[in-house]
């Protein structure tokens, strides 16, 4: 054993390098090797990586139009909705202005009735103070005429009644007459 480390230390080579042979084989070898791979391996390395390239790609554009599509779907739901609000909206308001037209009605005519039956209280009232008035002064003028007092007589007051009954009849008779020429 002791002649085979005398005859590599013998030898003027380092161990460490390889010979000119192992160089060529080896180079030789990785060459084919080389070729292999970007010839056979490479293209479908690159043909793998751009089919998942395009899936990734594609499947973020499916997901951007289904999520613009659900955006629009939900934009079109709402806008339905809101239309539909501002229907019911509208209706609401009409009903509302209705009423509202309907209650002033009402109190219209309540007020015109109030109106006509204070007018026709007051109309009333004037007559009766004006049949005194017009009694009472003609009483008294009659009395100034004949020179003897006439007011506590009860026919003298039946005289002034009787007198303004005559006087409203041809009145209301020429009322009537004059509401039913207007009426033709």
């Amino acid at each position: 054993m002791h002649h085979a480390f005398l005859a590599v230390a013998a030898a003027d080579s380092n161990p460490l390098l390889p010979t000119a042979p192992d160089l060529i084989y080896g180079g030789f070898v990785f060459v084919v090797v080389l070729v292999v791979f970007i010839w056979k391996v490479l293209p479908r390395l690159n043909t793998m990586l751009d089919a998942r390239s395009d899936a990734i790609e594609g499947g973020i554009k499916r997901a951007e139009l289904a999520e613009k599509g659900e955006y629009e779907a939900l934009l079109a739901e709402a806008r339905a909705e809101a239309g539909k609000i501002r229907d019911q909206a509208r209706a609401d308001g009409a009903a509302i202005v209705a009423e509202a037209k309907e209650q002033a009605t009402v109190e219209a005519a309540r007020v015109t009735a109030n109106a006509q039956l204070q007018i026709e209280a007051e109309r009333t009232a004037a007559l009766v103070s004006l049949r005194a008035e017009v009694g009472s002064l003609a009483i008294d003028l009659a009395s100034g005429v004949i020179g003897e007092s006439l007011s506590s007589d009860k026919r003298s007051h039946d005289i002034v009644d009787r007198f303004l009954a005559d006087l409203e009849s041809p009145a209301t008779a020429k009322a009537t007459t004059k509401s039913s020429a207007k009426a033709k």
